[in-house]
């Protein structure tokens, strides 16, 4: 027996994104503290999962980050 589980949530809350580009320093770590900070979506979210969304929504294999780069970060719309 195989079971599964899974957490949806229904709203009429829609997700879209912003950009962003990458600043000398910035790690994904500090831009998930950022957002866990002052973005509605992750608030009250492990740092370790904001950081691991935001390496798939950018599709990143690793964690290096260049200056200049552009990045998607997740928003309620």
């Amino acid at each position: 027996i195989i079971t599964i589980f899974s957490k949806n949530t229904y709203s009429n809350v829609e997700t879209s994104y912003k950009e962003d580009y990458i600043y000398t320093g910035d790690t994904l770590w500090s831009i998930a503290k950022r957002e866990i900070e002052n973005n509605k979506y992750f608030e009250n979210k492990d740092i370790r999962t904001v950081v691991n969304e935001l390496k798939n929504v950018n599709n990143f294999t690793n964690c290096e980050l260049y200056q200049g780069q552009k990045i998607k970060i997740p928003i309620y719309k």
